[in-house]
């Protein structure tokens, strides 16, 4: 990364910059400064084609380069102006941080009024109100449908956020302080200490918990392997276990899939499932806090629509 930062990148845009207006105009100069001569006729540049369309060597027309040179003024003045040069900042001073960082305030302060009411109202109040729901989805669509999908139906490993299963919990307190401070489940490898066979064996009874297709004869070997390396976690009844974020095992519903390569996939190699935490990226202090009581309405409010 010091490459990218050092003080080379910004001299060398400069310089690539301001070479190649002014190598523009010089050359555009070297081209059109020479007139004809008072009964002097064009050359003949190249072919006839098409048996009398020709190319003379005729002066360019002078709107043409009028056009051409104004926009080489423009880059020059706007160079100047704004930055573009380097380090260069302008003499206007403008940043695209600075802009954005003006708009998001005048846009907190614009709807600072409509937060101050729904922080008023407890989390099941506010997802019910069809104005915080509207709020809420912008707020999702912003910060969590890169992961869980515009729709909050999730993928493999990002959670389906609008059934009743819950990792952690889908309680309003839960949501919330999942979004604040993020989750980071992890799964160790147990291929190793199972080997191939024991493996197969646990991913089978694994998908007897649930009713799914499974050979019964693999099922009851690997189910003392279960209950010596996966009932810590998942319990011994595959119930799972919300502190720890182990999901439970005796549902249909699977964050990698439920196959039983995929069961044998995640029981091998183990699983690292990790989401950031928003508490510092939903805008400025002032706002942060309603933003984070609306967008807990909006996720709850999914679940309880089922």
């Amino acid at each position: 990364m010091s490459d990218f930062t050092s003080g080379f990148w910004p001299l060398y845009i400069s310089v690539i910059t301001a070479l190649s207006i002014i190598g523009t105009w010089v050359f555009i100069r070297s081209q059109t400064t020479r007139k004809l001569q008072p009964g002097e006729k064009p050359e003949l540049i190249g072919h006839t084609w098409d048996g009398d369309l020709q190319d003379f060597d005729n002066p360019l027309p002078r709107w043409w380069l009028g056009l051409f040179y104004g926009t080489l003024i423009f880059a020059a003045v706007y160079l100047v102006l704004w930055p573009g040069m380097g380090n260069y900042a302008g003499l206007l001073g403008w940043t695209s941080l600075q802009e954005y960082e003006d708009e998001v305030k005048a846009a907190e302060a614009k709807f600072q009024p409509v937060y101050a009411g729904f922080m008023k109202q407890d989390v099941a109040t506010v997802a019910a109100n069809p104005e915080a729901h509207a709020i809420g989805r912008n707020l999702y669509l912003t910060y969590c449908s890169q992961c869980h999908g515009s729709d909050a139906a999730g993928a493999k490993g990002f959670p389906n956020l609008t059934d009743h299963d819950w990792l952690y919990g889908g309680d309003a307190d839960t949501i919330r302080a999942t979004i604040t401070d993020g989750r980071a489940g992890m799964m160790p490898a147990m291929g190793e200490a199972l080997g191939p066979e024991g493996t197969k064996e646990v991913a089978n009874y694994v998908l007897s918990l649930s009713g799914r297709k499974h050979d019964a004869r693999l099922a009851s070997a690997g189910q003392q392997k279960f209950a010596d390396n996966c009932a810590a976690c998942h319990m011994p009844d595959g119930s799972g276990m919300a502190a720890m974020g182990a999901p439970k095992l005796t549902d249909k519903v699977w964050l990698y899939g439920g196959s039983e390569a995929s069961i044998i996939e995640s029981i091998a190699k183990g699983r690292n499932g990790v989401m950031p935490a928003s508490s510092q990226t939903l805008g400025t202090t002032s706002n942060r806090e309603a933003k984070l009581h609306l967008l807990t309405a909006y996720i709850y409010g999914l679940s309880q629509q089922k």
